[in-house]
């Protein structure tokens, strides 16, 4: 008999049911938080705050990227790393943008991340699951053309990481904020957990090796596939690519001036939201639950959509 950790039953991964099955009672504490009690567990650089409407939330979301942006100048470009999860907030960006005529010509986005090809190739905006399609349709495009950003300053993950990378190392240029949701494997962009194989055979990584995993391609979690065939195509898992390139932890937590965490109830789990606050709240950090490791940050939130985060007990039915 060991006592080693044991990985998931879907193919030998990692992730948090794991992590879950070694402290039963830290998760009896996680099932029963209420949404005061969530707040409550705000802390310094840790803050957990409610929105009760819709509306007031994703504008809350879409003035993180407007705020940030209006301060972009030639000699201080402004950077923000977004998502394609939650995407309601896109719409509203350039609506902002056009009707107070704020010049964001000097702005930078960094998209999260992209599905890649079974050509190791990242797929092309002619795949309806495009995120840069998504990102340009939703937003970019837009933008009049008289206040928007060229192009060039638009940076899309592709296989070409080099190219990607170049405005993360650039010590010119100040990255704001990186915005996320958050996935049922409780992962930020596709930080998934990650496979029982080669070095992690015998043992889920450390908090340190994974927060030093950089841009990179990697395989997606078999939950992270069924989550994403059931928001992006009916449940047609098939349809979903195998991989994906992703911004890394390394670059997230190295450069980011704050981690902004949008929870509009319907990503991740009544449970995993819960979860991931607890860990964040209390500075316990486990690289099988990937969003905890953010607690190394001085400066992250969680933002609620408060009717949307049912309790989180057991309701057989």
């Amino acid at each position: 008999m060991t006592n080693r950790p044991v990985p998931e039953v879907l193919g030998s991964w990692w992730g948090w049911n794991s992590f879950g099955a070694e402290n039963p009672e830290m998760m009896a504490e996680v099932r029963a938080l209420t949404l005061g009690d969530m707040v409550s567990l705000s802390r310094e650089g840790f803050t957990v705050r409610l929105f009760h409407t819709p509306q007031d939330f994703f504008l809350a979301e879409a003035l993180e990227y407007v705020s940030a942006w209006k301060r972009a100048t030639a000699d201080n470009p402004v950077a923000i790393c977004g998502p394609i999860g939650p995407t309601e907030q896109l719409t509203l960006i350039p609506k902002i943008i056009n009707e107070a005529g704020i010049d964001v010509r000097h702005a930078i986005f960094a998209g999260m991340d992209e599905f890649v090809g079974p050509d190791g190739k990242a797929i092309d905006m002619n795949h309806p699951l495009s995120f840069k399609r998504a990102d340009l349709e939703l937003c970019f495009n837009r933008i009049e053309p008289a206040l928007r950003m060229p192009d060039s300053h638009l940076f899309f993950p592709t296989e070409d990481i080099p190219a990607y990378t170049a405005p993360w190392e650039d010590a010119g240029i100040e990255w704001d904020t990186t915005q996320g949701g958050q996935g049922n494997e409780k992962h930020f962009a596709f930080n998934d957990p990650l496979e029982a194989k080669n070095d992690f055979a015998l043992r889920p990584p450390t908090v340190e090796e994974f927060s030093a995993l950089r841009t990179r391609i990697v395989n997606l979690h078999p939950g992270t596939i069924r989550q994403d065939a059931r928001h992006s195509c009916a449940g047609e898992e098939w349809l979903i690519p195998r991989q994906a390139v992703t911004v890394g932890p390394y670059e997230v937590l190295g450069r980011s001036r704050r981690i902004s965490i949008w929870h509009p109830g319907h990503h991740d789990n009544a449970f995993g939201i819960r979860l991931t606050i607890f860990m964040l709240g209390h500075s316990i950090m486990d690289a099988r639950v990937p969003m905890s490791v953010l607690a190394q940050h001085n400066d992250v939130t969680f933002s609620l959509l408060a009717p949307n985060i049912p309790s989180a007990g057991f309701d057989p039915h």
